[in-house]
């Protein structure tokens, strides 16, 4: 009796902090610190400004280039989701998300000046008011040799927080790099002015003046004495954007609205709790108890995930909410994992609270395996990713930290609590009995025939689409470019799906990103690049269907937002992330065989999504590189948990078992777990899919392929694929 009031204690308890966190999440209390109205969203999900410069004077393509590039590394600094791409031949337009207010904006960023670095001498400055003042314009000192270096010669700069060794407490610096010219011309002047000022001169006025401590020639500096990290930050934007090649001038700024439309996270969320509670359904039909227990568990970890992306000020985008998908799927994986080791003990013949004893204990080595190695691949992404890689990296590495918590610490608080309360017989687990092993090695070469064959056919598609001009794939304008079409209307805006059907009705394209300019009362239509003939008909389709002229009509050309530097840089860091997980996996499991066969399905499973992409013609963008990290996430843990109990398996093998036996075995043991934790995670993708506006879809719709493809892999392929390299391995030892 006494245990059964302290479960139901502990029950009541555990609800009302539950529904207090759920409470805050939701903004009931308002959409204060922790609520989902608090997030920040990206420009898919809320807009925000959109500001275009103008180069002035003459000005080559390679400047531009390099233009555009400085532009989206200094927006970053508001916004890891910003872009900036060129428009017609000399502007540049800076997007800017979840941000209503240009004018504000605007003052912070200021206008887009020229940056030296100037020797303070006798000959430069004078002192007055005990401030340093130019005694003549920079142009003028130009001429006399007197500016040290200037915007051309920085390549970056950087704010950073340490901490001091000599107690001065934390020191706020600004990290310098010049490139090739300018570490000659830095190391000159600063062997020539040691020991004195050199003042950093913005828009002819003067920012900082720190002093030369020592002869520097490799090009990289410190600037230091900033008095808050804001400030350093601040400088290391001014030398970003006074780096510029050419020099800039504000032309438009206007207030734009969400790219998917005004509803688009609504029905996201919406569908998000219709998933959810369909989970819930499942989790309980199929595991009673646990999975009640364990429902009520993922409560929590939702309403502690969406406060964190509200108290951390991460901006969430359709790629963050992929990264939120993969980690609830992987905290329903953890409770699959726990459940279904009690019922194997239950089966074993323990008793049910020494079953659920043993059940957390040795799930914890698979659960700990599997999200540290997709924690070390989102903390590579975060690091050396830029822009929706970043905002990926950050939801997932967040949720998979969360869902540890949420099923080690919750779920195990909840369960033993039920069992207090008289929870506490076998029918109320269930019970696993020893399967007989399915041969999965043994029909392993068909498995890696069909999957041969699939990856064929993709290699086929995309060298014909590429070969007719097609292209390999249908990619996306922050990819490629196109064309931008400025409508002014003057009623009402029509809705992002309206125009968006009516263009790709005209051109025949799919990939059409509709933008509403709230303070301009216009819509901006990114389309493929148009000819002059697909230019007349969209001009005729919007006057006829919208009663406008030819006059409230605009076009100009764009460039990709995902520079060149962005898509290396995302290439790089997914490659990183895989040789990280890739020695992770070595290390934890003393066979290189064991990350080889994981690294193997990998490429397997990025191909056959790749596939779908160029069989689909669906758009290639930044929603795919967030399809295939959230792929990559998801069958990385599958695979690791059936290698964790391979692993196990081994250490307790007999004489008489074969190493054949022992993968079929470990497969089979863990076949439930991985078409449960498919079911449930896919369930959370179709609903997104069902209820979704067009461009959610079009992100779901492949990772449904993917989640799918990820247990095959799983199941069918990296068991038998370490089984045959451990063998090779052990007969070339033999040899």
């Amino acid at each position: 009796m006494k245990n059964r009031s302290r479960g139901i204690a502990k029950i009541l308890g555990y609800i009302i902090v539950a529904g207090l966190l759920v409470c805050i999440a939701s903004g009931i209390f308002g959409n204060t610190f922790g609520s989902v109205g608090a997030i920040k969203r990206g420009l898919d999900l809320a807009g925000g400004v959109s500001i275009a410069y103008e180069a002035k004077g003459k000005v080559t393509d390679q400047e531009m280039k390099d233009t555009v590039e400085k532009m989206r590394l200094r927006a970053e600094s508001y916004s890891t989701e910003a872009q900036a791409y060129r428009e017609g031949d000399k502007r540049v337009v800076v997007d800017i998300p979840d941000v209503k207010d240009a004018d504000a904006v605007l003052k912070q960023l200021g206008e887009a000046g020229a940056i030296q670095f100037i020797p303070v001498t006798t000959e430069t400055m004078t002192s007055s008011g005990g401030a340093l003042v130019l005694k003549d314009t920079v142009e003028n000192l130009a001429k006399k040799g007197l500016v040290a270096v200037d915007g051309s010669d920085i390549a970056t700069a950087a704010a950073e927080a340490y901490n001091s060794q000599d107690k001065l407490g934390t020191q706020y610096i600004v990290n310098l790099t010049l490139n090739t010219s300018g570490t000659k011309k830095f190391a000159d002047a600063t062997e020539k002015y040691l020991n004195q000022q050199i003042a950093i001169v913005y828009d002819n006025e003067i920012i900082s003046a720190p002093t030369v401590q020592a002869h520097i020639t490799d090009g990289k500096a410190q600037i230091s004495g900033q008095e808050t990290m804001e400030s350093a930050e601040r400088l290391a934007s001014i030398i970003r954007i006074g780096a510029l090649p050419v020099e800039l001038e504000e032309v438009r700024s206007n207030t734009v609205g969400a790219k998917l439309g005004d509803n688009a996270l609504n029905t996201s969320l919406l569908a998000g709790a219709i998933g959810f509670a369909i989970v819930f359904i499942f989790m309980i039909a199929v595991y009673k108890i646990p999975g009640l227990a364990a429902s009520l568990a993922l409560v929590a970890y939702i309403a502690i995930e969406l406060a964190l992306l509200s108290m951390l000020e991460i901006t969430l985008t359709l790629p963050g909410i992929a990264g939120i998908i993969l980690s609830i799927g992987m905290a329903v994986d953890a409770n699959v994992i726990i459940f279904t080791r009690i019922r194997e003990e239950i089966g074993l013949g323990h008793s049910v609270r020494s079953a659920i004893n043993l059940g957390f204990q040795k799930a914890f080595s698979a659960i700990l395996d599997g999200n540290v190695t997709t924690i070390i691949a989102g903390a590579v992404l975060a690091i050396f990713g830029t822009g929706t890689i970043k905002g990926f990296a950050y939801t997932l590495v967040l949720g998979i930290l969360i869902s540890m918590f949420s099923a080690i610490v919750i779920t195990r608080f909840l369960l033993k609590a039920f069992y207090d309360c008289g929870f506490d017989e076998e029918k109320f687990y269930g019970i696993k009995m020893e399967r007989t092993p399915i041969p999965f090695v043994k029909w392993a070469p068909k498995f890696l025939i069909a999957s041969c064959i699939v990856i064929a056919i993709g290699v086929i598609t995309m060298g014909v689409n590429a070969g007719s001009g097609k292209g390999a794939f249908s990619y996306a304008l922050e990819f490629q470019g196109g064309t931008s079409t400025q409508v002014h209307f003057n009623g009402k805006l029509p809705s992002n799906d309206e125009v968006r059907e009516v263009v790709s009705t005209t051109i025949k394209d799919n990939n059409v990103d509709i933008s509403p300019i709230i303070s301009d009362n216009s819509v901006l239509i990114r389309t493929k690049s148009l000819n002059l003939e697909e230019r007349t008909s969209l001009h005729d389709a919007l006057e006829e269907k919208y009663s406008i002229t030819d006059d409230d009509i605009t076009n100009e050309n764009i460039s990709a937002a995902v520079s060149g530097e962005m898509k290396r840089a995302a290439l790089l860091s997914v490659i990183a992330a895989t040789i990280c997980m890739l020695i992770y996996i070595v290390i934890r499991f003393r066979n290189i065989a064991f990350g080889t066969a994981a690294v193997t399905a990998l490429i397997h499973d990025v191909m056959v999504v790749v596939t779908f992409y160029a069989l689909a013609r669906m758009t290639v963008g930044n929603t795919f590189i967030a399809c295939i990290l959230t792929i990559v996430g998801y069958s990385i843990n599958a695979t690791i948990i059936i290698f964790d109990r391979i692993r196990e398996n081994r250490e307790g093998m007999k004489k008489k078992d074969s190493l054949e036996e022992v993968v079929n075995k470990s497969i089979t043991q863990t076949f439930s777990r991985s078409i449960n934790t498919t079911i449930t995670t896919f369930i959370m993708v179709l609903v997104l899919f069902i209820m979704g506006v067009a461009s959610v879809r079009e992100f779901a719709l492949p990772i449904m392929i993917g989640l799918i493809c990820g247990c095959y892999s799983s199941v069918c392929l990296t068991g038998p694929l370490w089984f045959y390299m451990h063998s090779i391995g052990a007969k070339s030892k033999k040899n």
